[in-house]
C-alpha cells in the first residue's frame, strides 16, 4: 500500500474548478479531501490569492514516482506553465510525502521541503488526519504551532466551496 499526501493550489482561473481537477483524475485512490482554504500568496506575493486543499490517495500498485506523474498531469490538465519560480499558476499539485519514503532527488524532494513552514498545507492536512506526521520533521500539528500567528491567520476557511461539486 503507498498511501501519499498531496498539496494542491490554485490562483489563476476557475480556482475551484482547477482544484476538482485532481479530485476527478484522482478518484480510483482518493481516500480523503480536506476543506478548502483561501491564502495569501508565499514566495512572490504580487499575484492573486489561492485556493489550496489537502488530498490523501492510496494506491497499492503506486511509488512516489507514480503520484509525481499522476500530479503533473492534473497540472497539465489544468494548462499549467511553469513561467516563474512560485510565480501564479492554474493548478499546483505537490507530493508532500509518500508513506515514509525519504528522497532528495532534484525532480522529486521528499518529504516536500516547504512543508514545515507552509500552514497553506499544514492546516488542511490536520483537517483531514490531526495525528499527521511528517516523516523527519514530526507531528504536523507542533509544526503549526510553531509558525508565526500572522501566517495562521492568513489561512481562510472557505466553507461555501467544496471540492466535490
Amino acid at each position: 500500500m503507498t498511501r501519499a499526501v498531496l498539496s494542491i493550489g490554485s490562483n489563476l482561473g476557475d480556482r475551484l474548478a482547477n482544484l476538482r481537477i485532481p479530485v476527478r483524475s484522482l478518484a480510483a485512490w482518493l481516500v480523503a479531501a480536506s476543506p478548502v482554504y483561501e491564502t495569501k500568496p508565499w514566495g512572490v506575493t504580487d499575484q492573486p490569492d489561492f485556493l489550496n486543499a489537502v488530498l490523501i490517495v492510496d494506491d497499492p500498485d503506486a511509488d512516489e514516482w507514480t503520484w509525481l506523474d499522476r500530479a503533473q498531469s492534473a497540472e497539465q490538465q489544468a494548462g499549467r506553465v511553469r513561467t516563474r519560480r512560485w510565480g501564479p499558476r492554474t493548478l499546483d499539485v505537490d507530493v508532500v510525502t509518500v508513506d515514509n519514503v525519504t528522497s532528495t532527488h532534484p525532480d522529486l524532494l521528499l518529504p516536500h521541503p516547504g512543508t514545515p513552514t507552509r500552514a497553506t498545507v499544514l492546516i488542511p492536512w490536520l483537517a483531514l488526519d490531526p495525528a499527521a506526521d511528517l516523516p523527519t520533521h514530526g507531528p504536523v500539528a507542533e509544526l503549526l504551532a510553531a509558525l508565526p500567528p500572522t501566517d495562521i491567520a492568513d489561512v481562510k476557511p472557505r466553507t461555501d466551496l467544496s471540492l466535490h461539486p
